[in-house]
């Protein structure tokens, strides 16, 4: 029992992590109604500078911290601005069939600009682990987890508790609604993206230094891991992207434990094979379609 529950907190905060990733998914998503699929790619190529920064400068962590989240943020512009705003709006699989070629693109400026395997990144903490009792805790978790839980509460104010919240809703509620009282359509998905590439790359500096070391394979993984959350919390709903996020790092954690490493991922597409059969919509999809449901019904 120990131990089952030792996993399900290691689970949390791995799943932490993973709900950062699902999280700036269901934000582009959310408000265009579009899949990108070049999220995780840009996250790495984020992290890659970031990796730049610490190798030529041996700089501290708050450093290559900004230098991945900026780095993440320009990138994201970049395939905004190719893959969305240069898009007609309706053209979704366009779009995402643009930004996965902008994702081979990525991939492979990554492997010419750094050829070997991995690189080193400086680790969120030297600190030895904490013990509670008959459970411990790695710090770098406890910092990741803490470090998500924040910017999830400063993601939720800025939705709830600003205009550019309020906003934003309106876009994601009804697009053509927004247009006729008047707020600007391409300011809001731009601010929206850029938004989502910051907290992808909080998300990917938090992972990577937990590691401590840095591969290409980063971006398909991040990617993976995504969107794997949000179709498990459903896809558009924030609350269900964090919960989505939680869930699949608990499930890997126990598989690490009872069935081995090589599982892990295995178990990962498993659960989400069994959403995708018995609830497709995943935990919230089902309650963020009704309402939109009822919205177009009142409309």
């Amino acid at each position: 029992m120990v131990d089952f529950v030792q996993n399900c907190f290691d689970g949390v905060m791995l799943g932490s992590s993973y709900a950062l990733l699902a999280i700036g998914f269901t934000l582009i998503f959310g408000v265009m109604r579009r899949l990108n699929l070049s999220y995780g790619p840009s996250i790495m190529l984020g992290a890659f500078v970031g990796t730049l920064v610490f190798l030529q400068f041996r700089v501290g962590g708050l450093a290559v911290a900004a230098a991945t989240v900026l780095g993440a943020v320009l990138v994201g512009i970049y395939v905004e601005r190719l893959c969305f705003w240069a898009i007609r709006q309706g053209a979704a699989v366009a779009s995402m069939v643009s930004s996965f070629a902008i994702w081979m693109q990525l991939e492979e400026v990554v492997t010419i600009v750094f050829p070997d395997r991995t690189y080193p990144f400086p680790p969120l903490t030297e600190a030895e682990p904490m013990d509670f009792g008959p459970f411990f805790f790695k710090v770098e978790n406890l910092v990741m987890f803490a470090c998500a839980a924040a910017l999830t509460l400063a993601l939720h104010l800025l939705l709830y508790r600003t205009r550019f919240g309020l906003r934003l809703r309106a876009v994601s509620e009804n697009p053509d609604a927004a247009r006729y009282v008047g707020i600007n359509i391409a300011a809001v998905t731009f601010l929206a993206f850029s938004c989502a590439s910051a907290i992808g790359g909080v998300a990917g500096y938090l992972i990577i230094a937990g590691d401590g070391q840095i591969t290409p394979l980063f971006g398909l993984w991040a990617t993976f891991k995504g969107l794997i959350a949000m179709m498990l919390g459903g896809m558009g709903s924030i609350p269900g992207a964090i919960v989505g996020g939680l869930l699949l790092g608990i499930v890997e954690a126990q598989s690490i434990w009872y069935l081995g490493t090589e599982y892990r991922d295995l178990c990962a597409y498993a659960l989400l094979f069994l959403f995708l059969v018995f609830r497709p919509g995943g935990l919230f999809g089902h309650a963020l379609a009704e309402r939109e449901r009822l919205a177009l019904r009142r409309v």
